[in-house]
């Protein structure tokens, strides 16, 4: 009874081990993995689209010359119409999107390639001989020292530019430009990339497309770069891709809603090309701002370490130089306040942080404007769209930028009582204090947004007294008690 006991437990274990084995492959294979890396590259083709492309023609040409070549082939789904792979071993489809009833580890293509290096290859593209990777991978071990992928191009593509890239999370910008070497943070046009498997997948988001665009993004943040090989040429089809018209039209559509998409994952709302061109990725006159609700004085997006997002930015600039055109065209007396006058002292712009624009008015000049005068039947849309209305909050007016974006000037109406400038409502802001009105008498001009602007004169005296001593020199976050400054920020 004792042996049949013990024979019994030495099933059980044995069962249960294998069955832990079974149940966490993805660890298994992710310690194998970052040990046991073997030398060798691994071919990687991402970007390519279902109803149009040469993958079989890519996969077929690499066997041909490297018949034991791995090659992993990466989809988001099931690509439809099927495409016809050779059914060979070496040869793989890794889905990024799994079915509930498969294991995490399945979407994850780092625990299908077990070489080195990966070569990164675009669709369409043919290898004509074993030297063109060999050369590769010497021109890699060349420059290890001062870069971590090598870019060869395609021809007849028609571009290879070595560009440098800067990218600024803070503030939500990519900025690309020339390059005059060969050594540099991205490529523009098609390329055949290598890297090492492990830079690549350690990556945040390794397989995002555009893949390139994706790429040198990340890696432009962690500071590597890349060394083009130009002696090193792959070819592509003669036949172009998107033969016809619908197709053409078709892919330049993803391409742009995957740019669409990448740039919102990665907080990117301006991107300058290198010919100087911007494009803007957040929001519009017809969109929401970026940003909800402002609570404490302190808008979301300091808390995720960013400032204020400059499509935003653009949208202040724009509605501040219309609202001050309009009171100036009325002989409406105005002057900037609180932290719209400090972002003028400071760098004659609205502060990086701030999400909104204050300027005081003079009550008693409410009357010369209409738009203000007539408020109090509800709010006006003129006839550029942009929304005049009294603040729920109190006694004052706010001219929005939209009706679907609102980010928007504040009006803020003073008067005079026995030479102090005082007002009916008052937030409990730090700066919300009354003045001298000898600070308006008279106003200066300064330069704040691209344009001259009326200021109290003497306006540091005015800040100080708002703010406190030295605030032009000692910047800070507008509630330092949830958020404070950094002096790295």
């Amino acid at each position: 009874a004792i042996l049949i006991n013990l024979v019994v437990l030495y099933y059980v274990s044995r069962t249960q081990q294998q069955m832990l084995k079974h149940k966490e492959p993805g660890k298994a294979v992710a310690r194998r993995s970052s040990v046991s890396r073997v030398a060798g590259i691994t071919v990687l083709i991402r970007e390519f689209e279902d109803f149009e492309n040469w993958v079989v023609g890519v996969v077929k040409s690499f066997m041909k010359v490297r018949p034991d070549q791995p090659i992993v082939v990466v989809a988001d789904n099931l690509p439809y119409p099927p495409l016809g792979l050779p059914n060979k071993r070496t040869v793989q489809t890794i889905l990024l999107k799994a079915s509930p009833d498969q294991p995490h580890f399945v979407t994850r293509p780092e625990f299908y390639i077990k070489t080195e290096y990966t070569l990164l290859v675009p669709d369409g593209i043919q290898l004509d001989s074993t030297q063109q990777i060999e050369r590769l991978l010497q021109e890699f071990e060349a420059n290890k020292d001062k870069a971590r992928m090598v870019a060869a191009p395609v021809q007849p593509s028609g571009m290879f530019q070595c560009l440098n890239l800067r990218v600024n999370l803070k503030e939500w910008s990519a900025v690309y430009s020339l390059s005059g070497g060969h050594l540099c943070d991205a490529i523009a046009g098609d390329a055949v990339v290598l890297l090492r498997t492990e830079d690549l997948f350690n990556l945040s988001q390794p397989m995002l497309r555009p893949l390139a665009t994706s790429l040198f993004i990340q890696s432009s943040l962690h500071g590597w770069r890349v060394k083009t090989a130009e002696s090193v040429v792959f070819s592509s089809y003669p036949r172009s891709l998107y033969m016809s018209a619908h197709n053409q039209w078709k892919s330049d559509n993803h391409v742009k809603a995957r740019l669409a998409h990448l740039f919102k994952d990665f907080g990117v709302k301006r991107v300058v090309q290198a010919d100087g061109k911007e494009q803007w990725y957040g929001c519009t006159k017809d969109t929401p701002r970026c940003f909800g609700t402002v609570h404490d004085d302190t808008p979301e997006y300091l808390y995720l370490n960013r400032w204020t997002p400059p499509c935003c930015l653009r949208a202040l600039r724009e509605t501040a130089r219309y609202v001050i055109k309009t009171l100036e065209s009325l002989d409406v007396r105005y002057w900037m306040e609180g932290g719209t006058l400090l972002g003028a002292a400071r760098q004659q712009d609205i502060i990086a942080w701030d999400y909104d624009v204050d300027l005081g008015i003079y009550l008693e000049d409410v009357d010369k404007c209409e738009l203000l005068r007539s408020l109090d039947s509800g709010s006006v849309v003129d006839e550029n769209g942009y929304v005049w209305e009294k603040a729920v909050e109190g006694e004052f007016y706010r001219v929005q930028y939209s009706e679907s974006n609102h980010l928007h000037v504040d009006l803020w109406p003073f008067y005079a009582r026995e030479g102090i400038m005082t007002k009916n409502t008052w937030l409990d802001h730090k700066q919300d204090v009354e003045f001298p009105e000898h600070f308006l008498k008279p106003l200066v001009p300064m330069q704040f947004a691209g344009m001259t602007a009326y200021a109290p004169n003497n306006h540091r005296r005015f800040l100080e007294l708002k703010f406190g001593e030295g605030v032009i020199e000692n910047p800070e976050y507008p509630n330092p008690a949830k958020k404070k400054l950094v002096k790295t920020d």
